[in-house]
């Protein structure tokens, strides 16, 4: 329980304060906080019906879920640690604290002093703490989740009286694309009441917010035409104000948000080519060798800037699908009926990545700026499903949270809620989620009436639902519904990607482990050779596996499962036993595992000396 202490205002006084402004506000000459204060305060009472004298603090993910949402956001967290990291310094020795949370409000990186760090963890600030607005009200991340904006949350601004000590500076950070990626957040426990006492603050975290969103966008845009921006030529590589992407065509790819903002403001609207931006000839003049002036087209107006040339991917030996042509197929038909408002079932055998279908299948939809939110039926107890789903209000059961809880298909309104293994559902609950989509209203446990939600669905299930409603286990009435339009993913031994997803999924593994890897070819004569009874999400635990016992560059068969080696592990023990072997293995020993000097010993070049090294099976200790 949080302690509201702020010019020693107790939390009945708060309550009076927010519920005078709130309900009197037609007749008040002007509210006592910012209008984006005001509007979120608003909607906290009036829509999702909080408690401002609630002194409970936020909800926090489980440690699965917390894995669950930093692992779906890796890349965005890799690429936004040295920012936060630079904010944090900058603020730490004013006792601040520094969190990133994702486009829904969910902390996934944060730092703070050991001095403080018990304290912020009492108060709310830490990994796992989720804000959205539904939950806890107007606060710093909640706020710049609804305006999009850069905002300070000052003490008594905050919503909940359990916050009304602290003060937080936050501000969005958008993908290329122009949605949410996540927020940046500065934090204190104790500041002066004076609202302007922040400003430095947002300004800094507004900085790093932006210095987050350029480098994803150089990082996303790397293979197309970039061109950086400023309006000071000494800015324009260290911090561009204005970054677009182009591709070979000249068709707009991608464009930060102060980009975005500015073509609207000077043309009205997003153009679709970089020839109705800049005169193209004058483009092509730009070498990305040093900055130079730059017009707008038909204006006298210039900038400084630099075209960057695309980074050319390396050629590859043969030509390897990227994605199989069944699951690419399946999606592309998948976003053509999500977008009719219509719900999707995904089938397919355990592991074979139904939920990483589902994400990308919103991700290409007209929703993918909601949210996304997603269940997995079997994995929640069935006496906890209908209060994870639906929600309840305060006092609905015994244990219930004070504040009630908005539920899943609350969370998902206005995006799309995935619920995996449907066939676990129980009956009683199948009933209400054909309610839900069929009338696009959800009641919470305990509440007088309904509320009405706007989300599509996608459903997940390994187990046939057609045999289930024989079974008299599932709905009839719901499979129907499902059921005009079914994908199943085809299992991991049957995909002809095998090869892009090994190395996909092997260097995703490698960067976690904090490594560069290689793979040897035993090894992944192994990995394409296997039947894969656990399909991509058996491959991502056994390259896991892998990069955490691999001691060299080269991931090699001796790193995998013994499960993995089968005939290859017979053939390197009748290997071990050979001459060719054994000569080599001395020539190692007698050259302390140089590969130079033993190459020559043995009147072979380096690279051969690497290939009958794999081939033999030979563990080179000093290799790394």
């Amino acid at each position: 329980m949080l302690a509201a202490n702020s010019r020693g205002l107790t939390p009945k006084e708060h309550v009076d304060c927010v519920s005078r402004v709130v309900r009197n506000a037609d007749r008040l000459p002007q509210a006592p906080v910012p209008s984006v204060i005001f509007d979120s305060w608003r909607r906290s009472m009036e829509q999702y019906h909080l408690d401002p004298g609630s002194l409970q603090g936020p909800r926090i993910l489980t440690e699965p879920l917390l894995k669950e949402c930093r692992e779906r956001a890796e890349l965005f967290m890799r690429i936004a640690s040295e920012a936060v990291g630079q904010l944090h310094h900058r603020v730490r020795h004013a006792d601040y604290c520094v969190m990133l949370t994702d486009a829904q409000g969910q902390t996934i990186d944060h730092r703070v002093d050991t001095t403080i760090r018990s304290d912020c963890r009492k108060a709310g600030l830490y990994l796992g703490t989720c804000w959205s607005e539904a939950e806890e009200g107007t606060c710093g991340v909640a706020t710049v989740l609804t305006s999009r904006l850069a905002v300070t949350v000052h003490k008594r601004d905050h919503f909940r009286a359990a916050f009304i000590g602290l003060t937080c500076s936050a501000a969005p950070i958008f993908d290329p694309q122009g949605n949410l990626l996540g927020v940046m957040d500065a934090s204190a426990l104790k500041s002066p009441d004076d609202r302007r006492s922040q400003h430095l603050v947002r300004q800094m975290v507004a900085q790093s917010a932006q210095a987050i969103e350029n480098a994803f966008f150089m990082h996303s845009a790397r293979q197309h035409w970039v061109l950086q921006a400023h309006s000071t030529p000494g800015y324009v590589d260290s911090q561009p104000d204005l970054l677009l992407a182009w591709d070979q065509d000249g068709r707009l790819q991608a464009l930060n948000s102060k980009a975005r903002l500015a073509l609207r403001r000077r043309f009205g609207q997003v153009p679709a080519h970089i020839g109705e931006v800049f005169d193209l000839d004058a483009l092509r003049a730009v070498t990305d060798q040093h900055a130079q002036q730059l017009h707008w087209l038909g204006e006298p107006a210039a900038l400084h800037v630099r075209v960057n040339a695309p980074r050319r991917p390396p050629v590859r030996a043969a030509a390897v699908p990227q994605v199989d042509a069944r699951v690419e197929e399946h999606l592309r038909l998948a976003v053509r009926v999500k977008d009719r408002n219509l719900p999707v079932l995904v089938q397919g055998e355990t592991g074979a990545g139904k939920e990483v279908f589902a994400r990308q299948l919103h991700a290409q939809s007209a929703r993918r700026t909601g949210p996304f939110v997603a269940v997995n039926c079997a994995a929640i107890p069935e006496n906890l499903i209908e209060s994870e789903l639906f929600g309840y209000v305060a006092g609905a059961f015994t244990g219930a949270s004070s504040k009630g809880m908005p539920g899943l298909l609350v969370q998902a309104d206005g995006g799309t809620l995935f619920l995996d293994e449907i066939g676990d559902m129980p009956l009683a609950l199948q009933t209400r989620l054909l309610r839900v989509m069929a009338e696009g209203e959800v009641a919470p446990l305990g509440a007088a009436k309904a509320r009405t939600v706007d989300i599509q669905v996608i459903c997940a299930s390994h187990r046939d639902l057609a045999v289930l409603v024989s079974q008299g286990s599932f709905r009839e009435d719901l499979y129907f519904r499902l059921g005009c339009a079914r994908f199943y993913l085809p299992p991991l031994r049957e995909r002809t990607d095998k090869l892009a997803l090994i190395n996909r999924v092997l260097e995703q593994e490698a960067r976690n482990s904090g490594v560069t890897l290689g793979i040897g070819e035993a090894a992944l004569q192994a990995l394409l050779g296997y039947a894969w009874p656990g399909n991509v999400r058996q491959l991502r635990h056994v390259l896991a596996y892998a990069c955490a016992v691999c001691e060299g560059d080269t991931l090699q068969l001796a790193n995998l499962p013994v499960e993995l080696r089968g005939k290859q592990v017979e053939a390197l023990a009748q290997q071990s036993a050979s001459p060719e072997r054994q000569v080599v293995l001395d020539a190692l020993i007698r050259h302390r595992w140089k590969p130079l000097p033993t190459a020559q010993a043995l009147g072979i070049s380096r690279a051969t000396l690497y290939r009958r090294v794999n081939q033999l099976g030979i563990d080179m200790p000093r290799k790394q």
